[in-house]
């Protein structure tokens, strides 16, 4: 077993959120050019393609990797994780990478709301508080008063209840299966679902273009296995709050990358869900502390 370092494991959290950052730019970059569909379709092969080699590896092989108590809700959770990436590319064409992770950063608060009715969890009325500032902050990015609101802008918002269940629906079954069994099923499943859909969208891709899918395909993987790496040295409440720097390195690519502006409200709303978000894990973690 990997000896506990939670200095360690902060900094792999924050590789790992700056892993996927550089992702969602070259998925956005890919996108702008290709269909979502194909993207995502490409980069589950590759995903797909680790978590199989991944689980032979371990003790039990791919039989151990395959065996659920539940394998249809497994399935579903990997479908849905597919889905919801498509849906979060999908909302960088339309809104940047800064407005789209600015109203995705409240998925953690969602969590927080829907873990009462959907798991049993307990929610007490300082979590809801904090949960009812923080869609206050989505509101202010999204600045409805201002007569140019557009639907566009509640694509990130699906695309975050959609990660908020996956994440429900990932902790619900690791009372049940092991984290392998669930990774596996995230990829493959992934994989099957994305193909499925992707495969009619399949258009020709330039050399260099091929070259940007490659490394983004090989930086999912690199971001995934830090991640395992990351809560194998450190507990998830000691490292969760350093997941929002995913926001900073996204704001930073969609600046100076792809020639965005930080708007006065998108900067505010944001700081507004972030602080509402930290507030939140804090309190959970003084709940498991007592």
């Amino acid at each position: 077993m990997t000896q506990q370092n939670n200095k360690i494991g902060i900094w792999l959290m924050v590789l790992t959120t700056l892993i996927f950052a550089l992702q969602d730019g070259m998925s956005r970059h890919l996108a702008d050019a290709y269909n979502s569909m194909m993207v995502v379709m490409i980069r589950y092969w590759f995903f797909a393609a680790f978590v199989v080699a991944l689980a032979a590896r371990q003790p039990g092989g791919l039989r151990k990797a395959v065996k659920s108590q539940r394998p249809g809700l497994q399935i579903l959770r990997g479908a849905l994780l597919a889905i919801e990436i498509i849906v979060a590319i999908i909302a960088f064409v339309l809104l940047g990478l800064i407005e789209s992770h600015a109203v995705f950063a409240v998925y953690p608060l969602l969590i927080a709301a829907l873990s009462g009715p959907v798991l049993g969890e307990q929610v007490g009325w300082r979590r809801w508080v904090a949960i009812g500032v923080g869609f206050v902050g989505m509101l202010i990015i999204l600045n409805p008063s201002s007569g140019v609101f557009s639907l566009n802008a509640l694509v990130p918002f699906i695309s975050a209840l959609m990660f908020a269940v996956y994440g429900l629906m990932t902790r619900y079954m690791a009372q049940r299966d092991g984290g392998n069994t669930s990774f596996f099923y995230t990829g493959v499943a992934g994989m099957v679902v994305s193909t499925l859909v992707g495969i009619w969208f399949w258009e020709p891709m330039s050399r260099p273009d091929w070259i940007w899918m490659l490394v983004l395909s090989v930086s999912g993987v690199a971001g995934h296995f830090t991640l395992i790496k990351c809560y194998d040295y450190a507990e998830a409440s000691a490292v969760q709050p350093f997941a929002y720097l995913h926001l900073v390195w996204a704001s930073g690519l969609g600046i100076f990358l792809f020639g965005e502006t930080l708007k006065l409200n998108v900067a505010f709303g944001a700081a507004i869900i972030v602080s509402a978000g930290l507030f939140t894990l804090w309190r959970a973690r003084l709940s498991d502390e007592s």
